[in-house]
């Protein structure tokens, strides 16, 4: 069975009659029993996925197909498909069934898309190795030694080892990027706002959007034109009209491009990704391109004011698990407390707890100012800041990760250090700026290198269309 690495490729097979629906999803779920070892899915809706597909088939002798009829697809596991077990990669919800679908999921199949299944992430998207989860570690489909990254390891390993066409995944700090990058994949984070987060499991409310994985920039645009869009469900969603991102053009003008200088004289920085970013700079002033160097003054702020914010939020977002309402529920109690206290313990693992902590700390009455109150500051200043930048730039580009892939089971004594996993990312969701990882070139290691492209709020079409022509795509 051909590998498809693109939609396009699925189309041209479906109206050439070269194959069916169901014939390329009983050829996902054999590749997914034959990567088993990745531990990219945790539930695969074997079933389900064949009987959507027998129907989409249908629809496609009749020509009432949907947009994304073909592509089969699978969801990180802290979005809400009715009927279906929902966990966050948590034991706190060990056995939940959700009552509702997320928006997403109900507009991925309006649009006729396969769902396979739902994917390992860390667990309440709180991690950046994809180890911090009650289903095992995801392996990196590229060196199966190393991670793939976090939080969506597993939707960006799926993708990478072909075991689906596409996945969603959710963005708080890079979750999205930083493992597209680790598996050489694309992964889009739309701006804030331009889709619907109603039936994601909270980690950062004023943080965290959907947006997808996939092998091409063209297949994120077409999967952003049909999640994206107003929601009656979301009062934070915006209602800007939806554009025709996989249709939209790159002008033929030379663009303004800047780096930021500090970003690429940081010393965690691997030599060879910054050489290959620095030999980027200079192909694309040669053909034209105007590129310079700025100064970003706040960026040894990004990541203690992200941290500070998303732990207090995810403080207030995850006291809805206790142990009464749904969920886990200890068998060592005695009475309410001892419920939530022992429930909350046993459920949740050791990263959620020391966020919990870390948030109810920044946000208790003697601290509230000193830390959530000035770090809601800085982030304004951030915004700011960023905002200026766009007046006089089209993009921003840097690494997505400071270095390739990570060995598994590597331990640091000071758990702060994985935190700067997010330096280059973070930027992009203190802003709420759209942002994109493609894959540019091999490390010697054998890992991808990731280029990532930042630009002013809801213009994901001038994102779109000039990461295909970064990404080479016709």
């Amino acid at each position: 069975m051909t590998t498809f690495r693109s939609f396009k490729q699925v189309q041209s097979a479906l109206s050439n009659q070269l194959t069916t629906c169901v014939e390329i999803t009983n050829s996902y779920l054999q590749k997914i029993e034959e990567h088993n070892h990745l531990n990219a899915f945790i539930q695969v809706y074997t079933d389900e996925a064949l009987s959507q597909a027998l129907a989409v088939d249908r629809k496609l002798e009749n020509g009432t197909a949907g947009k994304l009829a073909g592509m089969v697809i699978a969801i990180k596991d802290n979005l809400c498909y009715k009927d279906h077990k929902v966990s966050a990669s948590s034991k706190i919800l060990d056995g939940f069934e959700s009552l509702f679908s997320a928006t997403v999921v109900d507009r991925l199949l309006a649009a006729d898309a396969i769902i396979i299944g739902r994917l390992n992430c860390d667990e309440f998207a709180m991690g950046s190795a994809n180890e911090n989860t009650i289903y095992g570690t995801v392996k990196n489909p590229l060196d199966n030694t190393k991670v793939a990254g976090g939080s969506s390891g597993g939707s960006a390993a799926a993708v990478a080892a072909g075991l689906c066409l596409a996945t969603l995944g959710s963005d708080t700090g890079g979750s999205i990027r930083q493992p597209a990058a680790f598996c050489g994949i694309v992964g889009l984070k739309p701006t804030y706002s331009r889709v619907s987060r109603y039936g994601l499991i909270a980690y950062a409310s004023s943080f965290d959007q959907i947006g997808p994985l996939t092998n091409t920039v063209q297949d994120s645009a077409l999967l952003l034109e049909v999640i994206a869009g107003e929601d009656e469900f979301d009062s934070t969603v915006s209602t800007r009209k939806v554009d025709e991102y996989s249709k939209a053009p790159l002008s033929d003008s030379p663009k303004r491009i800047a780096y930021i200088k500090e970003c690429l004289e940081s010393k965690g920085l691997d030599p060879e990704i910054k050489l290959v970013i620095e030999n980027k700079i200079e192909e694309l002033k040669a053909e034209g391109h105007i590129v310079e160097p700025i100064s970003f003054s706040y960026l040894d702020y990004l990541v203690p004011t992200y941290y500070v914010i998303t732990t207090a939020e995810a403080s207030s977002n995850l006291a809805r698990f206790d142990g009464v309402h749904y969920g886990y529920r200890s068998e060592n109690i005695t009475n309410l407390e001892s419920t939530y206290i022992n429930s909350r313990t046993e459920g949740f693992g050791e990263e959620v707890k020391r966020r919990i902590m870390l948030g109810t700390f920044v946000l208790s009455a003697g601290y509230h100012d000193a830390y959530f109150t000035k770090a809601q500051k800085i982030r304004r200043l951030i915004q700011d800041k960023t905002n200026e930048m766009f007046k006089d730039y089209d993009f921003v580009i840097s690494p997505t990760t400071p270095h390739t892939p990570f060995a598994i089971g590597t331990k640091h004594t000071d758990p702060t250090i994985m935190y700067l996993e997010d330096i280059f990312t973070v930027q992009a969701n203190l802003a709420g700026n759209p942002a994109i990882s493609i894959p540019i070139q091999n490390h010697s290691n054998g890992m991808s290198i990731g280029l990532h492209i930042m630009a002013d709020n809801f213009k994901e079409s001038d994102l779109l269309a000039f990461s295909k022509y970064m990404n080479k795509e016709g």
